[in-house]
């Protein structure tokens, strides 16, 4: 697995970050909008959970840069660290049919504003020519398909929220059945720019000041940027090729709510939960601990706490739920991937990282938050589930390995 996250540059310092409860949410730049005057001063909000201490000039060379939007940046810097920590020996084989599944919501907009205000303010009659391969959206996956020369299928899911969670599932789906023998696949997300900003304001569903799920004061998500890729391929062939599994995905379930754009159903996330479940062979007592879509918006959290409910019934009460974008922030389209790589060392390390921020109990939210602490715990099964606007939901069944 790679990441790059407000919580570090990589999946060691994300880790530390996350087993030690800090929060990568803080203060936002002020340099957000397309020009000096259009700054984060015209944003109600203040803070996100921004990646820190990374420079671009430090992973790319500058004329590389100027194809690479900040989003396909993280993609390629995960995939980066995921295929070196997986030992991969690219032969021509394995170039020609290596699948690359990558996830996100927004893409590249910063340089679409910026075309945009260039026309409609300073009257301009061209914008920027690399426009185009600048935003589109599965800009992270061809990158990464150049990264490595890899000729396999390549293709970007969007489905807001749920997008790399999607591009997980559908790489264990291709790996499963032999389409692939191998899978590059999570998702990334750099929605910092003042457009997305406002957008997200009229929603009025940011918090103020930090992001608390589950607790009753809670006052909205907060943003994050970043990015997470994993590698699938099949447990015989990585034991062996030598390799040494991390833990093992046995489950993808999905499903649409066909409610609501933005109010979403507790019917459909439990149908993706129990989908998962079916998938994986499991039944719902197996289960260990769940790393939470957990927005901190009203709407969300009692839908989540209602859904886990009824999948889980009475075996709810012994089963840890916690909320990792306490600490990074939605990354929107990445949250998925970023959340997985999350749930994937909690099961290796026998450690669950807690729900931060986290002041006061919801009666309505009835569940084991693991507030503020991460707590030592030797699980087997574990769930990471999103939950997306159009009622798209998607949730991923891990295994550890021993």
């Amino acid at each position: 697995m790679g990441v790059i996250s407000a919580l570090g540059l990589d999946q060691e310092g994300f880790w530390q970050a996350l087993v030690g409860g800090q929060s990568g949410i803080g203060p936002m730049p002020h340099d957000v909008g397309p020009s000096p005057e259009m700054g984060i001063n015209q944003v109600r909000f203040k803070n996100a959970g921004v990646v820190r201490g990374y420079v671009p000039e430090d992973h790319f060379p500058r004329k590389t840069l100027s194809f690479m939007d900040r989003f396909a940046q993280f993609a390629v810097v995960a995939a980066r660290e995921a295929v070196a920590a997986a030992g991969i020996e690219w032969t021509e084989e394995l170039r020609e049919s290596a699948a690359i599944i990558t996830g996100s919501c927004m893409g590249g907009r910063a340089i679409e504003e910026l075309g945009y205000w260039e026309l409609f303010h300073h009257g301009r009659h061209r914008v920027h020519p690399l426009t185009i391969p600048l935003e589109m959206s599965n800009a992270g996956a061809s990158h990464i398909s150049m990264e490595w020369g890899l000729h396999g299928p390549a293709y970007t899911i969007s489905t807001a929220c749920s997008s790399s969670a999607h591009a997980i599932g559908n790489a264990l789906w291709m790996v499963r059945s032999g389409a692939a023998p191998l899978a590059i696949a999570g998702g990334s997300e750099a929605p910092i720019f003042l457009g997305g900003l406002k957008a997200w304001e009229a929603m009025r569903v940011v918090s103020p000041d930090t992001c608390r799920p589950f607790s009753l004061d809670r006052s909205g998500m907060v943003l994050g940027e970043g990015g997470a890729m994993l590698i699938l391929e099949p447990l015989e062939r990585a034991l062996a090729r030598g390799a040494k599994p991390l833990a093992e995905i046995v489950g993808f379930g999905m499903s649409s709510d066909a409610c609501h754009v933005t109010q979403p159903s507790a019917e459909g996330a439990a149908r993706a939960i129990r989908s998962a479940l079916r998938d994986a062979g499991l039944a719902p007592e197996q289960v260990g601990y769940i790393n939470a879509h957990g927005t901190a918006t009203e709407a969300n959290d009692h839908m989540e706490a209602a859904a886990i409910h009824a999948v889980f019934g009475c075996h709810t009460a012994a089963l840890p739920v916690s909320s990792t974008k306490s600490m990074h922030g939605h990354t929107l389209g990445a949250a998925g991937a970023i959340e997985a790589v999350a749930t994937v060392l909690a099961l290796r390390n026998g450690v669950l990282p807690p729900t931060a921020n986290f002041t006061q109990a919801d009666p309505r939210c009835e569940l084991d938050v693991i507030p503020n602490h991460s707590r030592a715990a030797k699980v087997q099964v574990a769930l990471s589930q999103s939950f997306a606007f159009g009622g798209l939901n998607a949730v991923l069944a891990f295994r550890a390995w021993p």
